[in-house]
């Protein structure tokens, strides 16, 4: 197993999926060994030969590393597992049916949301080909599916409508994000946090992105740091809020990024921009966002906000 760092993604520049997958780090296995029945003679059917995979990874490793943590990663161990399991099962004629079936299994059916690219080089050594050679091996690359996801923006200090037409705009043009759609911006009291705060603008986004969940949050804070964002109190004042709501289907509990959002749920001021865009989504995990708007305390004290260029686009 070898890893290969590379830089993280930049955020200035058009939205290029390619240029953010070019970026990722690299996990490869290498020599996973198995025998298996695929070939188009009957005797390989029948007889079998062995056959000889490496894989690369695609992600970020920049997560892992920082907290030393495997569920930050991919678990190369389950990855070499699923490989030789494939490797083993049923029989195709050819080898590049067997490649790609090892390419989706890694990107779907292991399902790891990290990997956003995928290797996969099929060795052949004991091919009849009539001739006496060394191997024959066929290479092919695969991208993951972009993820839909949705971010939740607000803002209280500042010029809170630049504020967030800045954060639109550097998000839409970061690499390997496509902003999909945009919720209308709406004006709320402060949830939680001290007292004598400003009104908030909030509004939520829908994108389609290639970035994994960590590379996505790191965008987010990068809006936030180009709008001077200061932690100082939980809840506090802010002139920049961006939150990752959802990441496809994911599920996790990690400190970092909790998805989907821990409180999300509960938030008028996330579920309304969000549903008068998409009326018909649902948190994954959590139902109907139509249910849970009807159920949030704070919906009441929902205003309509400016109109601010870019926001309110289904």
């Amino acid at each position: 197993m070898t890893t290969t760092a590379g830089p993280e993604p930049s955020l200035p520049g058009s939205s290029h999926p390619g240029r953010a997958l070019d970026q990722l780090d690299r996990i490869e296995v290498t020599g996973i060994r198995a025998w298996g029945r695929h070939g188009v003679l009957s005797q390989e059917k029948d007889l079998g030969q062995q056959f000889v995979v490496d894989v690369a990874l695609h992600l970020s490793t920049a997560p892992a590393g920082r907290r030393d943590a495997l569920s930050r990663t991919v678990n190369y161990a389950e990855v070499a597992a699923a490989v030789h399991e494939e490797i083993g099962s049923g029989s195709h004629d050819l080898v590049e049916t067997l490649a790609e079936r090892i390419a989706q299994r890694i990107l779907t059916d292991t399902g790891h949301p990290l990997v956003r690219r995928v290797e996969v080089r099929v060795h052949k050594p004991s091919a009849p080909v009539g001739l006496p050679v060394g191997d024959v091996a066929i290479t092919i690359t695969r991208d993951a599916a972009p993820v839909e996801a949705v971010l939740a923006l607000g803002t209280n200090l500042g010029d809170r409508e630049s504020h967030l037409a800045r954060a639109l705009d550097l998000l839409g043009r970061t690499d390997g994000i496509e902003i999909g759609w945009t919720g209308p911006v709406l004006e709320t009291a402060p949830v939680g946090g001290p007292d004598g705060q400003g009104a908030f603008l909030n509004s939520a986004i829908g994108v389609s992105t290639v970035l994994g969940p960590f590379d996505l949050l790191e965008a987010a804070h990068r809006a936030e740091r180009d709008a001077h964002r200061e932690r100082l109190v939980r809840w506090g004042p802010r002139t920049l809020d961006v939150d990752v709501i959802t990441y496809g289907e994911s599920v996790s509990a990690d400190e970092e990024l909790t998805l989907p959002h821990p409180r999300a749920h509960e938030r008028a001021f996330v579920l309304a921009p969000w549903h008068a865009a998409r009326p018909d989504a649902e948190m994954p995990g959590l139902g109907p966002i139509a249910e849970l708007l009807a159920h949030a305390e704070d919906r009441d004290g929902l205003r309509p906000g400016p109109t601010i260029p870019g926001f309110g686009r289904p």
